[in-house]
């Protein structure tokens, strides 16, 4: 067995490596760049090397650097991860060279697989069922049209050594076509160093599932069952669970059978995923195959009780596997949601800065429930605009779906996360969406569920009024600790009312509360009342409570008058006012928010890369504006409606704040 393990990655991959590594006795090696001197991989590891600035291509990307790296810290193996070196065969070549152990598949593989043209043809030679699609490199932009106009649109261009939705655009029209080629290029050559472009067709309404198959070098390949993995934004895995509500056992079994013989046919060693989209009659098509731990790894571990990273480890060492094909059971159902740094309300939009607040729910593992977090970051620590802007992989485990999916529910509800735009809520609508409860999301889900983006969730009556009973009787907490400081001071105990009236979410709740040593019993004007029983106190982010019966977990900041209540999703400011409030506050009027139609502000933090427009110019709805890079993904800003531009205040080369003012309109 190894004796010092190198990652040559960062973030939450590297801490769920040495986690492993730690179980099994092996010393750990992080590396690390400028941006994450004091990161949390770099803390949990036995010892830490500095490798170069924070660009990844000037760091983490740069195989001379990591080399020097392993040889400083005497590593005898190491594992990449995924993304960065994991799929790049020179990488692993030079670890053979200088005698290290590469924990992943053989060259020859990576070449083959990580390869997306050459994998296709493999495939098919192999008689697996492939998309079509132009298999061979494309020169430029005009080609690239050609190319797919003969295919037919709609059609998907992609990075040959891509992975991640890096790299990956979907055209309808020749104009998309030609745009997407030249943004799948550039972020191609920034993420992997690899410009290649490939295209293939677009199947609309699919599924996207994906087959784990593990591999030893003694003959030995098995697959772990599926993970659904449908749940995309663009092209980015954003909700994966295991196994897929879709499949049966039948189509189970033909998949892994085929993802074994492709895997097999390119004497492949370790964990790999074979990809595949799922059409609506079960039919199934190669899509591609990860050679490297997924991100989405965690799920499969949950329903089959096998440490992925450590089966690595071990037949990176030589070892046999210990169980067979009829040894592999998937028990229950898992579930994993990624938080990403993203702005759902501004249209996922990458968010940077300090975690001002990082509480993820504790960590269980029972017979009947899980929740587990593989995270790289801790509170206070920074989120930059220079890596992947996944901030942790939340799961849950329950002996069937509905159990998965509560857990998750009230996981993320209890997830506390400020300081950055986050994607909490939208993972949270998600888990009550009618169409994820009853297993039929397609990769067209977000596109089709949020096509004008995500404004929040508007909770249904009855949770409505859970909140609403909920903000009653933490309200009543409140005054009775303001009413006796009020009476220490002028020796007078202030008499807490009963009655009150509850804004929330554009509705008034008059309610008459009635506490009592367990709890409180909040009575709405039509005579339905709610039981409330919580340890809540002043000042606590946290409200775990019962309310009617159940569970309700919110996240809770004061405000005036009230209090800023988080839940299932939804975000609102739910005001608490006795009636003679109530009624002068229905006259106040409504502040109008400030009107910026004829300024295009920077919609995230970035890199003002390329500018389509100079002073004077007349633009037409949906013209290309100008281009923001941020966290390795290219944004085009276009023009909403036909105008002239009157000044522009940012050029080519400018890094930007969000909401700065970039070009301003006549």
């Amino acid at each position: 067995m190894f004796r010092k393990i190198l990652i040559a990655n960062r973030g939450e991959i590297a801490c769920r490596v040495i986690k492993t590594a730690r179980r099994m006795g092996i010393a750990t090696v992080a590396v690390y760049s400028d941006a994450d001197r004091n990161a949390l991989h770099v803390r949990m590891a036995d010892e830490a090397v500095h490798i170069g600035p924070a660009p990844a291509n000037q760091s983490y990307i740069v195989i001379d650097k990591v080399m020097d790296a392993i040889r400083s810290s005497g590593a005898d193996a190491v594992h990449p991860g995924y993304g960065f070196l994991s799929e790049n065969p020179k990488f692993a070549q030079a670890l053979d060279k200088e005698g290290v152990a590469f924990i992943g598949p053989p060259v020859k593989a990576i070449e083959a697989m990580g390869d997306k043209i050459t994998s296709k043809k493999i495939a098919a030679e192999a008689g697996v069922s492939t998309v079509p699609g132009h298999m061979g490199l494309i020169a430029d932009a005009d080609e690239a049209v050609r190319i797919a106009s003969g295919i037919g649109y709609p059609v998907m261009i992609k990075a040959s050594a891509g992975g991640g939705g890096k790299g990956m655009r979907i055209a309808w029209n020749d104009s998309e076509a030609r745009e997407g080629f030249q943004s799948s290029k550039n972020e191609a050559a920034n993420s992997f160093g690899d410009d290649r472009i490939f295209i293939e067709k677009f199947v609309t309404q699919p599924r996207h599932i994906e087959i784990q198959v593990l591999a030893d070098s003694h003959g030995t390949t098995l697959y772990l069952g599926e993970r659904e993995c449908s749940i995309q934004r663009r092209n980015q895995k954003v909700i994966e669970e295991a196994p897929s509500p879709f499949l049966d056992s039948e189509t189970r079994r033909a998949m892994g059978e085929q993802a074994c013989a492709l895997a097999a046919a390119v004497g492949y060693t370790s964990a790999g995923t074979v990809e595949f989209i799922v059409d609506g009659e079960r039919n199934f098509y190669f899509l591609e195959m990860n050679t490297r731990l997924q991100v989405e790894h965690p799920v499969t571990e949950l329903i089959t009780g096998i440490d992925l990273v450590e089966q690595m480890i071990r037949v990176a060492a030589g070892e046999k596997l210990s169980f067979g094909q009829d040894d592999v059971t998937l028990n229950g159902w898992a579930i994993e949601s990624r938080l990403y740094a993203e702005d759902p309300y501004r249209g996922f939009l990458p968010s940077i800065g300090r975690l001002t607040r990082y509480r993820p729910p504790a960590e269980v593992a029972t017979e009947t429930h899980v929740v587990r977090n593989d995270t790289g970051v801790t509170e206070g620590g920074e989120i930059s605009m220079y890596y992947d802007p996944m901030i942790a992989k939340l799961c849950t485990w329950g002996p069937d779906r509905a159990a998965a999916i509560e857990g998750m529910r009230v996981a993320l509800d209890s997830f506390e996360l400020e300081g950055i735009g986050h994607n909490l809520p939208f993972l949270s609508a998600v888990m009550d969406h009618p169409k994820f409860i009853a297993g039929e999301a397609t990769t067209a889900f977000i596109a089709e569920e949020y096509e004008g983006g995500f404004d929040g969730v508007d909770l249904p009556e009855d949770e409505l009024r859970r909140v609403a009973a909920a903000a009653a009787a933490m309200n009543r907490v409140d005054e009775i600790r303001r009413a006796r400081i009020e009476g220490r001071m002028d020796n007078h105990e202030r008499h807490v009312g009963a009655d009150w009236v509850v804004f929330a979410a554009d509705r008034e709740f008059p309610v008459r509360i009635a506490a009592d040593r367990d709890g409180a019993t909040v009575t709405f004007d039509d005579g339905q009342s709610l039981r409330v029983v919580s340890d809540w106190q002043p000042g606590q982010p946290l409200a775990r409570m019962d309310v009617g019966g159940k569970p309700l977990v919110l996240k809770v900041a004061p405000r005036t008058a009230g209090y800023r209540v988080r839940t299932r999703g939804a975000d609102m400011f739910v005001r608490v006012l006795s009636p003679r409030h109530a009624a002068l506050a229905r006259l106040m009027p409504v502040k109008e928010a400030a009107d910026t139609a004829k300024l295009l502000l920077c919609p995230m933090p970035g890199l003002l890369v390329k500018l389509d427009v100079a002073e004077g110019d007349e633009v037409q709805e949906g013209q290309p504006l100008c281009t923001i890079e941020a966290m390795k993904m290219e944004n085009i800003l276009r023009a909403e409606r036909k105008g002239r531009v009157a000044k522009i205040n940012a050029g080519a080369g400018d890094s930007l704040a969000v909401d700065e003012v970039i070009l301003e309109f006549e």
